[in-house]
């Protein structure tokens, strides 16, 4: 018997067991009894001892090795040092073993997005009978699978007399690689064996998988358990590793591992790879079984329908609750069954789903004046059929959500708190899926939602009491004269502190701002860091801003027109140039300037052909919201923003809505006013009429102001890059 019976990797569990065995022949199984009484100490995977060695707990010697001479009595041992015995030496010397074998490894990153939603349609059908299928499970059955189709990553290398040959074992033996906690808190690792699973359905592959692991975690292996693997799966992933290139011992053709699931893009992804030797396997083999294993998990040639048949189940629909339970049910006559209950259920239960994630913004209650939303119908579960009870029963894993909750009567009120509150949520209309699978995740999970800390609160209440005493003192110290106060709109200074913030840790240098009037003097001040006395000049009626700042110039009409540039100092000490671009009275048109200057800041031109780098300047557009959904420039600027010549990878549009329009003469106005308009509002026309502003377009609206009666909204046009 060599220690290639056992594999190697299990050489360390076999010196626990046979050193054991030399305490206490009886603590032993009878299995293990056997093979040390009748076997060939020198053929097993074990450092050879005696039963004194073992009992007075010294240090065990290699079979075969000479004696040490006595060191010199004068040297002193380095401290540190701890002599390497028992389990700890045997795994030493395999690794070094494993040295001696020439090994390559192939990487595929493949997407499991199927295989996560197949698992989940598995675990929710067989929960009432206590069953759970891992990804593992999924995973190993596709390697049995995939060895059976490619065999040669079965194969071994031996060297018989001196010559090398293959060896061929005609079945695929499934190593699993086992982490076993020991009495003392150590770690182990054991592998065992799935004997001949070529042959297995899903059904009996995971009750012999189970049935090994719960042995392995309560010591209760025995040697046959271990012997015949011809291929094996390890799965770092469990503790968080992306990628692992274990090592392969003596007497194996291959080894797989999978690593951790994370998410790329809103896809679900992860790194499978393929260790083996070089002698006996090639490159493209290793690559076409990763290929296969890949499409298997995909749900290619009907993977997952004979894994959902060997457990008895059916779609949606379960036809048995139990592992290994293939009994269908009788259909009572020909003629052609009702919908089941439990499937109409599901399906209305999905529609409520989609209606929240589409329409769920017209719930929100986004008015800090009070007024009703709107709503729509179809966000009531009512008409759907769905009562409490009914949706008690339908799991939460059917129906790909992300807020915490088992079913969907848990997870219900989550759904309604997060996109029919106080901040809404419009991305259903996004062209890519793995943009809007990865939005519904943030959203829904509430990631992007974190409270802040104490610290942090006291600076914003300390920004936005910047932000209010600015405005207070121009009221009170040059009443009369015009302005477009930035009053309701007050957190527009601290979104733009973030913004910058986070532009400045992602490598952005510069951050080119194109706004209208309101609020315009405090970005002045607080965001580009324009001096007060400056602006102060310009209403006292000194030097004009633009004549002693802006090289361009203004307009000359009012002071709202004037551009700046100016350098924000982030939390983390790093520079980021604000440049504020001047515009015109038709305020929007600002935007294709914005666009075209970073544009320029991102393209470098000094050698011979330009490269335009997209993470190093931000435009960031603040548009009013009557004008956003008026105004053509505005749609002719989103038009070019993909484009190859025009793409400036992103730009972050804030709306801000005080509502309040200045767009229309009393005469062309709806005839419904707003009575309800706050009167501390002091930014004002004469020639301008109150209305209430509204908007068609697909925007995200977030309150930010209830004491002044407001509401500020958050656009994307693109994904930004940096």
């Amino acid at each position: 018997m060599s220690e290639f019976v056992f594999g190697t990797h299990n050489a360390a569990f076999v010196q626990v067991m046979y050193e054991q065995y030399l305490r206490d022949p009886a603590s032993v199984g009878e299995e293990w009894r056997q093979l040390f009484d009748n076997g060939k100490v020198a053929e097993l995977p074990i450092i050879p001892t005696n039963r004194e060695d073992v009992l007075s707990g010294g240090a065990m010697r290699d079979a075969g090795s000479v004696p040490a001479p006595t060191p010199p009595a004068s040297r002193i041992p380095l401290p540190g040092l701890t002599p390497l015995t028992g389990p700890a030496a045997r795994l030493a010397q395999n690794m070094t073993d494993s040295l001696s074998v020439p090994t390559a490894t192939s990487f595929r990153e493949i997407t499991v997005d199927v295989l996560d939603a197949r698992r989940r349609e598995l675990n929710a059908q067989l929960a009432a009978a206590g069953k759970k299928i891992s990804y593992t499970h999924l995973i190993g059955y596709a390697i049995a699978r995939a060895a059976r189709e490619l065999p040669v990553m079965t194969h071994a290398f031996q060297d018989v007399d001196g010559k090398p040959h293959r060896f061929d074992p005609r079945a695929v033996n499934l190593g699993l690689a086992v982490d076993v906690e020991k009495k003392d808190g150590s770690h182990a690792l054991v592998v065992p064996v799935i004997k001949h699973a070529e042959g297995m359905d899903f059904a009996t592959f995971h009750t012999t998988y189970e049935t090994l692991v719960d042995k392995a975690r309560t010591n209760k292996l025995v040697p046959d358990d271990f012997a015949g693997a011809t291929i094996t799966l390890t799965n770092p992933g469990t503790i968080g590793t992306v990628a692992s290139v274990p090592r392969l011992m003596k007497g194996q053709g291959s080894i797989i591992a999978t690593g951790a699931i994370r998410t790329i893009g809103g896809a679900k992804v992860m790194t499978i790879t393929s260790t083996y030797d070089h002698r006996i396997i090639q490159g493209a083999e290793s690559g076409n079984v990763l290929r296969r294993l890949d499409g298997l998990l995909q749900g290619e040639d009907k993977f997952y329908d004979e894994v959902f048949e060997s457990l008895g189940i059916s779609g949606l629909a379960a036809r048995g609750s139990g592992i290994g339970t293939t009994t269908a049910r009788a259909l009572p006559s020909p003629e052609p069954l009702a919908p089941s209950p439990d499937l109409k259920h599901v399906a209305a239960a999905m529609a409520l789903v989609k209606a929240i994630r589409n329409f769920g913004h017209l719930a929100a209650r986004l008015d800090p004046l009070g007024s009703e939303p709107p709503g729509d119908p179809a966000l009531d579960p009512g008409p759907l059929g769905l009562t409490p009870e009914i949706m008690a029963r339908i799991p939460a894993d059917l129906l790909r959500i992300y807020v915490p909750g088992r079913t969907l009567a848990e997870a219900y009120p989550k759904l309604q708190e997060t996109y029919c509150g106080t901040i809404a949520y419009e991305v259903e209309h996004i062209g890519s899926h793995q943009e809007r699978v990865w939005l519904r995740q943030v959203i829904e999970s509430g990631d992007h939602k974190k409270p802040l800390a104490p610290e942090m609160k006291r600076k914003l209440l300390a920004r936005l009491t910047a932000v209010e005493t600015l405005e207070r003192f121009l009221h009170k110290a040059y009443l009369g004269q015009k302005r477009f106060s930035i009053e309701g709109l007050d957190a527009l200074v601290p979104m733009l502190d973030q913004t910058v913030e986070l532009a400045g840790t992602n490598g952005a240098r510069r951050v080119v701002l194109g706004m209208a009037h309101r609020g315009r003097l405090n970005v002045l001040a607080h965001i580009v860091g324009l001096p007060y006395e400056t602006i102060f000049a310009e209403f006292e009626g000194g030097r004009h801003v633009e004549g002693t700042l802006t090289p361009e110039g203004g307009t000359g009409d009012v002071k709202y027109h004037h551009g700046a540039d100016g350098v924000y100092q982030t939390a983390a000490g790093k520079p980021v140039n604000i440049t504020l671009t001047p515009n015109p009275s038709h305020l929007e048109a600002v935007n294709p300037v914005v666009e075209g200057r970073a544009r320029a800041n991102q393209t470098n031109r000094r050698g011979k052909d330009a490269i335009h780098d997209g993470t190093v300047a931000l435009p960031l557009l603040i548009h009013g919201d009557a004008s956003f959904a008026a105004q053509g420039v505005v749609a002719e600027t989103f038009n070019l923003a993909r484009l190859k010549g025009y793409t400036t990878g992103g730009t972050i549009h804030l709306i801000g809505n005080n509502q309040l329009g200045f767009t229309t003469t009393s005469s062309a106005s709806p005839p419904i006013r707003r009575k309800d308009a706050p009167p501390t509002t002091r930014a004002t026309s004469p020639k301008a009429s109150m209305r209430r502003s509204s908007t068609s377009t697909r925007t995200t609206w977030r309150r930010v102001s209830p004491r002044r009666g407001s509401r500020c909204c958050i656009a994307t046009s693109s994904t930004a890059t940096w």
